[in-house]
């Protein structure tokens, strides 16, 4: 029966065929790309400082780290009085906020779970993600407050100061 054996050997690639013919009309339905919103280096900027400044006003010098929904870092600053040390916990702050999309006060108690004991988590309070009508655009992180309270309220003086306008300019 070679005239029968011979037809059977090309069908895993007619399947395979087949199923490659099938698969574009799946991915037309789903787009390919997907669009990130992203804040303007302006944007970034203005609330950033509006933490430092907010902290300031307390008479606490601060670090802030603001970082894009990417986690890349978009602003640093650091006031002249604030601790080398302010710039890694505003970052790592930032870092956590951003990887749970939650302040870092509502992560505490995961501080001592295995998970808290990574690398770049800060689970204390001074983080907090940033929104854009209900998406997330990034994180800030604040450092230097004699608490992670008044770390909290900078940080969060610093988004309200443009929440609205981020809202308005949607996710």
């Amino acid at each position: 029966m070679p005239g029968i054996a011979a037809p059977l050997r090309y069908l895993p690639s007619l399947t395979l065929g087949a199923c490659l013919l099938a698969a574009p009309a799946s991915h037309a339905e789903a787009p390919l790309m997907v669009k990130l919103p992203r804040l303007t280096l302006d944007t970034a900027q203005h609330i950033a400082k509006t933490a430092l400044l907010s902290c300031r006003a307390k008479g606490v010098s601060v670090a802030v780290t603001l970082l894009d929904r990417g986690g890349n870092v978009q602003v640093v600053l650091r006031d002249t009085l604030a601790s080398d040390l302010t710039l890694a916990i505003s970052r790592d702050k930032a870092y956590t906020a951003l990887s749970f999309n939650q302040p870092t006060a509502a992560l505490s108690a995961r501080a001592e779970t295995p998970l808290g004991r990574m690398p770049r988590m800060a689970m204390f309070a001074g983080g907090l993600p940033i929104h854009a009508g209900g998406t997330l655009v990034g994180a800030i992180g604040v450092s230097g407050a004699p608490s992670g309270e008044t770390d909290q309220a900078c940080a969060k003086a610093g988004i309200d100061s443009l929440q609205t306008d981020l809202d308005m300019a949607g996710g």
